[in-house]
């Protein structure tokens, strides 16, 4: 039986073959570290019981990318991405075993677990702006958005594999054993990189200077661009107020819905469901027309399913909303990451992509910190409201300025 047209662009990907040992081998280590993600969530959870904590942890994490991430992006520009994704892979496979034995020997504190949480963060933006300076490398420009979004399916298609899979596991065999199997799927990650064969980007003809100076071209480029500009300044609005809620979840899980560990894992996989369909979608349209519109009418929809979710104290409702939620923050971030990508000069895309990573995974360490913190008074329901009305003007602002944007960026 002949598959439908519609399929052809997702497979045309796969047959590039560092495309496919790249994905391939990442496939398994995504879904082996949101295991792990919730396994921490929920063992933070445990020896505290504090938004505070959680919203530290989550900090952990993600804050150090709001540091190192543009000279990350500054130092792939200089190197070779896919040596830089070897090194991070090999690190990330030392931090998950530590993880493993600490906790399967009982020595597990809130303490050590901020500081191994911590090193992966610091680890984390190397590895994001290889990867996102790798992935355009690996097959041809005409096929930008079909492999962006793969990519992104398969990240988000690990959200609702390996949470669920976590809900099933900790029961059995604790959190540890999460963390035990994220081990070795870093191991199955930095085999597959291993593997690529692709030459150095020719770095000869770049002017040299500082990696500040570096970091300020990016910036500069940024803030003079039409399209790229106004589109992260959205991203920021919405990953100070509205990302934390994904790292929320243990709470809502635990106190408003009077859940568990699988409570917490079915609402972590319903946001995972939404993003890996909004993804595929994404990738089956095969080109960046449009995509702008995406972006403006998925913020309204985010706003108004947060508002949904923190309405309820039922859980199958709130998994719904959450998979609203994780389909619509999806649709705004794959959108952009692929304008972003098909807009940018090659000598840029690191910095460019740093800076994206900054504001994707370092600025919710931000608010995370100050939700848990505002949480801790107020409670989680009347904080994610407030939240969601930022993401409501965040959607005026937006709006007006489609066409501008659609000019700047959407060039296939």
């Amino acid at each position: 039986m002949a598959l439908p047209a519609s399929l052809h662009p997702l497979l045309r990907v796969w047959s590039y073959r560092n495309f496919a040992l790249f994905m391939g081998g990442m496939g398994p280590s995504l879904v082996t570290l949101w295991m792990q993600r919730v396994g921490v969530g929920w063992l933070a959870w445990e020896l505290t019981h504090s938004p505070v904590w959680l919203g530290i942890i989550a900090a952990a994490d993600l804050g150090p990318m709001l540091l190192i991430g543009p000279f990350a992006g500054a130092v792939t520009d200089r190197g070779n991405p896919l040596l830089q994704i070897r090194i991070t892979q090999g690190l990330f496979v030392l931090q998950a075993a530590t993880l493993s034995m600490v906790t399967l020997a009982g020595w597990t504190t809130i303490e050590l677990l901020f500081a191994l949480s911590l090193f992966s963060g610091c680890v984390q933006p190397f590895g994001s702006t290889a990867r996102y300076a790798l992935v355009p490398s690996t097959i041809p420009r005409d096929a930008f958005a079909i492999a962006i979004a793969t990519d992104s399916a398969l990240f988000n298609g690990s959200r609702f594999i390996g949470p669920a899979a976590a809900g099933l596991m900790i029961p059995s065999f604790g959190v540890g054993g999460t963390f035990v199997i994220h081990t070795f799927g870093c191991a199955v990650f930095l085999t597959g990189v291993s593997l690529i064969r692709m030459a150095p980007p020719d770095r000869s003809g770049r002017r040299r200077g500082n990696l500040a100076s570096d970091v300020v071209e990016g910036l500069a480029y940024v803030r003079t661009h039409a399209g790229i500009g106004p589109l992260f300044l959205l991203l920021v609005v919405l990953s100070i107020f509205i990302r934390p809620v994904q790292d929320m979840l243990p709470g809502f899980a635990g106190s408003v819905l009077q859940s568990d560990a699988v409570g917490l894992a079915w609402l972590t996989s319903g946001m995972g469901i939404g993003a890996m369909v909004s993804a595929v979608a994404i990738a089956m349209r095969g080109h960046v027309a449009g995509l702008t519109h995406n972006v403006v009418l998925a913020t309204l929809g985010l706003a108004l399913a947060t508002l949904g979710f923190i309405a309820t104290d039922i859980l199958w409702i709130s998994v719904v909303f959450s998979v609203l939620i994780g389909f619509t923050f999806n649709n705004v971030s794959t959108s952009m990451q692929t304008l972003v990508q098909s807009a940018v000069a090659n000598e840029l895309r690191g910095r460019i992509m740093g800076l994206y990573s900054l504001i994707y995974r370092g600025i919710p360490a931000v608010g995370g910190l100050a939700v848990g913190a505002l949480a801790e008074t107020f409670g989680l329901r009347l904080t994610f409201a407030v939240a969601a009305c930022f993401a409501l003007a965040a959607w005026c602002f937006i709006a007006p300025k489609r066409h501008v944007i659609t000019s700047a960026v959407e060039r296939g």
